[in-house]
């Protein structure tokens, strides 16, 4: 099997591997080395998590080294990226539902350490539940870690495209926001068909995400080719969102399969 291979493209620190299970493993040892060294200097680690299928493999491979006693998640807090609005906890399609079945209900992370945006709080206390949100996190001392994931639109997490300037949209806090059409689209093989899906979510903010000590940026198939190279390659933009994460290079790292590396040359 051919060896990773570092890249450097513009202002961004990238590792290409050959298939999605080692960019995986790379990601996990990753995490498990920021929570170790975390856990060390402070006593506790402060993850930031993503849901959707890229990351499925990592908290599989977190969990089976929690099982196997090479892991322990006793001292990290989590929080997630997003969740969609309105929505019940229980229901399947709930990222609430999805990080406990594929990480919270396999390993010794405490309940009430684990933090998900409430899609059951009214819409008129939306705003204050995001500032609380924001808040609980800075309280925490901010994020060692946020794994991201990219949206064919290349938003990061629910911070969907924008026109606003690139400094303001840095500055986005934690709130209510509309789906992107291609976002909607995407999710139609969750729910079923496009009229199902839940047109609204609430998103941490890209402040929070921008001012993590470390950011993981996993990216593997094909279809995510044409907007990693976008992303990594063109003007940095708020009209595509993952773009902005070039203003924090030195804390960022782009881990890619070969596929999803396949338009950076």
């Amino acid at each position: 099997m051919p060896a990773e291979r570092p890249l450097r493209v513009a202002d961004a620190s990238v590792i290409v591997h050959p298939d999605a299970e080692s960019a995986s493993k790379d990601a996990a040892d990753r995490i498990e080395r920021i929570v170790a060294d975390a856990v060390a200097a402070r006593g506790k680690a402060v993850l930031g998590m993503a849901t959707g299928a890229t990351p499925e493999k990592v908290y599989g491979l977190l969990a089976a080294r929690v099982a196997a006693g090479a892991l322990s998640l006793r001292d990290a807090t989590t929080y997630n990226l997003d969740e969609y609005y309105p929505i019940q906890p229980l229901d399947p399609l709930s990222y609430r539902s999805y990080m406990h079945r594929h990480l919270f209900g396999r390993v010794d992370l405490a309940a009430n350490r684990a933090h998900i945006l409430d899609g059951t709080v009214p819409e008129h206390a939306a705003a204050e539940h995001a500032a609380q949100f924001d808040r609980w996190i800075e309280a925490d001392g901010g994020l060692d870690l946020q794994l991201l994931g990219i949206g064919r639109n290349g938003h990061i997490g629910f911070n969907e495209p924008s026109d606003l300037p690139v400094d303001e949209f840095a500055a986005l806090p934690t709130r209510l926001v509309d789906l992107h059409p291609i976002t909607v689209a995407d999710a139609v093989r969750e729910f079923g068909s496009p009229e199902a899906v839940i047109p609204r979510a609430l998103t941490m903010g890209v402040r929070a995400i921008l001012a993590a000590r470390s950011i993981i940026m996993l990216a593997t198939g094909a279809k995510k080719a044409p907007i990693v190279a976008q992303a990594l390659k063109g003007p940095i933009t708020a009209a595509v969102p993952a773009s902005v994460l070039r203003t924090v290079a030195d804390r960022v790292v782009w881990i890619l399969d070969e596929p999803a590396a396949a338009d950076l040359g």
